[in-house]
Order: structure tokens, then C-alpha cells, then sequence
């Protein structure tokens, strides 16, 4: 696979808002990323301060290529993400990307699986199938899905699970999938999943069951983004692979099965 052209630039910040508790989306004028960044790669973020020196790991959201601008959806869970949230319009944030390999893009009517932050990258993938896609998204209450307004726009049906019961089916996403498939009687040319790691292996092994391909998105700690520090290395089926550079998004059975 061709390696992907990758851009370092101070990028101002052009819009911050609380979108949920402690869950923010950043916009960023960065048009070089804009214009070359695909569903599913990811970025490094740094504030343009001495105290912050390690990059943050935020996937791509949302581009505006006329614009020139990426958003970041994000949460709020440490000094680093707290920093970001605290970026004003105006203010400078270092951008490296867009890095790593996204989903696949020949599929013609794909469902997306995202729970909590792993519905971040995902909303990129339903924007670029333009409505081909439909959407099965889970939280642990209905205030999590606030995600729906966001992927309304870009997607065909949307399925919706809580752990509470508070909006749509109660359960998981694993709950709910197997029907949705069996329903789909075929329809389906791929589940692309982004979400807790359990979550995703239970996709994976429901998909893998109903003979449809599925592609998952790591996530993992990582100080480089590159390749080079090693950090986010993990056993598949083809030896070590990295996450930052070989991934973050892998065929199902390459890592799970």
C-alpha cells in the first residue's frame, strides 16, 4: 500500500463547542490535511505550549475541503484532552497528519457499528457514502446519543441501542446486530466498527457468522504516530503490526478471529 503524503502545520482553531458532558469538537483550519485526509485515519494534535511536548491521537470527524478545515470530536479525560478544550477561536494547535490507513472505500451500502468516542471517525466514513450507509450506534444512556443529529444528514436508516433502555432497543450493539443482519438478508457488503475493544470483537464475531466482511478501528496509546517509538504494536494474524502506521483500521479476522 502506497505510503500517504503527511503534513506538520499550525492550525488555528475556528470553532470549539461542548457538543456533551466533557465531549467537545474542535474545528481546525489545517488545508493540506483537509484536502488529502480519508474516513477512518487520524491526527496528532499538540498545544503550542513548552509543557505539552507528546502529541495527542484524535481521528478525523469531519473535513471541509472548500474550507479547508478538520473537525475533531473528542472527550475530555486528561491534562492533554483538557488543554485542547480550553482552545479558543484564533489560537494555533500543531497538526500532524493525515496518518495511518483508513476503511475501505468499494463498499456500496455498509453498516457502521460505533459506541461512545468510536462514533468519532465514523461520522468522516457515513459523510463519504453519502447516504449509502446505515448506522447501528449504542451508549450507556440516551444523553450519549447525541450523535444522532450529527449522522442524520449522511445516513439511510440509524438503529440506536442503551444500556438503560432509555432510547432504542436496551442492550448493546451486539444485541441489536444480529438482527439487523438477518433482516438485511444479504444487503450488507460490510460492518466497519469503531468502539470499546469487547464491542468490537463481538461485532466481528457476529459479522464473521453472518458471512459479512468487517473492518475494525484500533485504538491505542501512542507517542509518535509514526511508526517509529513502537508503542502501539499489537499480535495479528501476519506477526506485530502497528497501529499508527499499519492501521488503525484492519480486516476483522486479521486481529479478533
Amino acid at each position: 500500500m502506497p505510503e500517504n503524503k503527511k503534513y506538520s502545520v499550525d492550525g488555528e482553531a475556528t470553532a470549539q463547542a461542548e457538543l456533551a458532558e466533557n465531549v467537545f469538537s474542535l474545528t481546525v483550519a489545517a488545508p493540506a490535511i483537509a484536502q488529502t485526509a480519508q474516513p477512518g485515519q487520524f491526527v496528532q494534535l499538540r498545544i503550542m505550549e513548552p509543557s505539552f511536548t507528546l502529541r495527542r491521537p484524535v481521528g478525523v470527524a469531519a473535513v471541509d475541503k472548500k474550507r479547508g478545515t478538520c473537525t475533531f470530536i473528542y472527550r475530555q479525560v486528561g491534562r492533554g484532552t483538557a488543554a485542547l478544550a480550553e482552545l479558543l477561536p484564533g489560537e494555533i494547535v500543531g497538526v500532524l497528519g493525515p496518518l495511518g490507513h483508513g476503511f475501505g472505500r468499494d463498499y456500496v451500502h455498509p453498516l457502521l457499528v460505533g459506541g461512545g468516542m468510536g462514533l468519532s471517525p465514523l461520522l468522516f466514513v457515513a459523510a463519504a457514502y453519502a447516504g449509502q450507509a446505515d448506522v447501528l450506534m449504542g451508549g450507556k444512556t440516551a444523553d450519549e446519543l447525541f450523535w444522532t443529529e450529527l449522522y442524520a444528514p449522511h445516513v439511510g436508516q440509524t438503529f440506536l441501542t442503551t444500556d438503560d433502555g432509555s432510547l432504542g432497543r436496551q442492550g448493546f450493539t451486539t444485541t441489536l446486530l444480529p438482527e439487523i443482519l438477518e433482516a438485511a438478508d444479504g444487503a450488507y457488503d460490510a460492518v466497519l466498527v469503531c468502539g470499546p475493544e469487547i464491542m468490537m470483537r463481538g461485532v466481528a464475531q457476529i459479522a464473521a457468522a453472518h458471512g459479512v466482511p468487517c473492518e475494525v478501528s484500533l485504538e491505542k496509546r501512542m507517542a509518535c504516530g509514526l511508526g517509529a517509538c513502537l508503542s502501539c504494536s499489537i499480535d495479528t494474524a501476519h506477526g506485530r503490526r502497528k497501529v499508527c502506521k499499519d492501521g488503525p483500521v484492519f480486516p476483522a479476522e486479521e486481529v479478533f478471529l
